[in-house]
């Protein structure tokens, strides 16, 4: 089941391994109204509800879907382990570089990494 968890100061929508998959463009509203409900600005999706069309980089999946959170200023995580893919595609090892250095779309090993990096990311405490 989907959570909604407050890391270092970040809403997050945490999706769980079930449930609607990722396999086109018109499934990206079934996460970000999932995301707007729970008033995340941040929506973390594993692996697993992500189609194989996403991890290859022809098919444009995967730029559509970072576009639209791009224009709805939503983050977006992606969660798991895509080592052997990015050993399989110079373009897939490419994007993920190229999106884990900027703020809109993360690719994750775990929920701990995503911690660290809002840990990061997250404004100093004042006073």
């Amino acid at each position: 089941m989907d959570m909604i968890r407050t890391i270092h100061g970040t809403t997050v929508l945490i999706c769980s391994e079930d449930g609607p998959r990722l396999e086109s463009e018109r499934d990206i509203g079934t996460f970000l109204g999932a995301a707007w409900d729970g008033d995340a600005a941040l929506v973390a999706i594993p692996v697993a509800r992500l189609s194989p069309d996403f991890f290859q980089l022809s098919t444009r999946l995967a730029g559509e879907v970072a576009q639209k959170f791009v224009n709805y200023r939503m983050q977006l995580a992606i969660i798991g382990d895509i080592s052997a893919r990015c050993t399989e595609s110079k373009a897939l090892r490419d994007f993920v570089y190229e999106a884990n250095r900027g703020r809109a779309l993360w690719f994750v090993d775990d929920l701990d990494v995503l911690q660290r990096r809002l840990e990061s990311a997250a404004p100093a405490p004042s006073g």
